[in-house]
């Protein structure tokens, strides 16, 4: 495509994560970053190679793929300043901004946008990424786009009105919270720290990757490990009738109408 550099606009966790996923990988081009404070990029710059912007002007002058990195509620600022900032802004825009729609984006700034929800796990090379395209995004963008987050972990393309409740579902905080809980009421049943958190990593991290691994179905599986009659059955049961499902539920949908609330900022 003849494109130049991945311009970040924002050099947070996420541009981090992404930055050493992507050089983790092989990944060999430019990566620019602009970013108000100093100690970011050079601790970006001493872990990622990657390239200082002195100003926003001079970063998107250097952008082929301009990826807006901040947090929802300074996305409207940060893209108008890129508007009156005297450079036209490269075709090809990526939000990573959880809840702010496409609309909103071609709103502020008059090009074909992309929506990225990428993941922390990016950092090293096991990330998930959901991509969602305006319509004039070119088939070629399109496929530099994936390409570009497929450095860094699996890709997945899904419609926009799909990405708030994938945006609150497919967090590792989910991974974590469930370690720390499960090790939690392990102690509190009898296990030392150590033995619970083991216990509980090898339950939710090993059993996930050999589902992931097998190819065999989530519902066979779980047959195959909860006996009737025995100890798996008998915590699964408990935890259902206790409002498992209610309490995910619930999670999930104050993550979405969080989302919705970014979006009206």
């Amino acid at each position: 495509m003849g494109m130049k550099a991945a311009v970040f606009l924002g050099g947070g966790n996420i541009t981090g994560a992404l930055a050493a996923g992507l050089r983790l990988a092989g990944y060999d081009e430019e990566i620019v970053v602009y970013d108000r404070h100093p100690e970011k990029l050079r601790a970006l710059r001493r872990k990622s190679r990657v390239e200082i912007a002195r100003d926003l002007k001079s970063a998107v002058e250097r952008a082929g793929m301009l990826v807006i990195a901040v947090r929802p509620a300074s996305v409207m600022g940060m893209v108008g300043e890129v508007a009156a900032c005297g450079v036209a802004a490269p075709k090809l825009c990526v939000s990573l901004a959880a809840g702010i729609p496409l609309q909103n984006l071609r709103a502020w700034l008059a090009v074909p946008w992309v929506r990225a929800m990428p993941s922390p796990v990016a950092r090293v090379g096991r990330g998930l990424t959901a991509l969602s395209f305006d319509r004039g995004v070119t088939k070629s963008e399109r496929n530099h786009v994936r390409s570009f987050f497929e450095h860094i972990g699996a890709v997945l393309e899904i419609s926009e009105k799909q990405f708030d409740t994938f945006t609150a579902a497919y967090s590792s905080s989910h991974g974590y919270h469930a370690l720390a809980t499960l090790a939690k009421a392990a102690q509190e049943v009898g296990l030392d720290r150590a033995t619970a958190l083991a216990a509980a990593a090898h339950a939710l991290s090993d059993g996930i990757l050999y589902w992931r691994q097998s190819g065999r179905r989530l519902e066979d599986l779980l047959r195959e490990a909860v006996t009737p009659g025995g100890i798996a059955a008998a915590t699964m049961s408990a935890m259902d009738a206790a409002g498992y499902l209610r309490v995910v539920k619930a999670g999930i949908r104050a993550g979405v109408k969080q989302a919705r609330l970014n979006a009206r900022r």
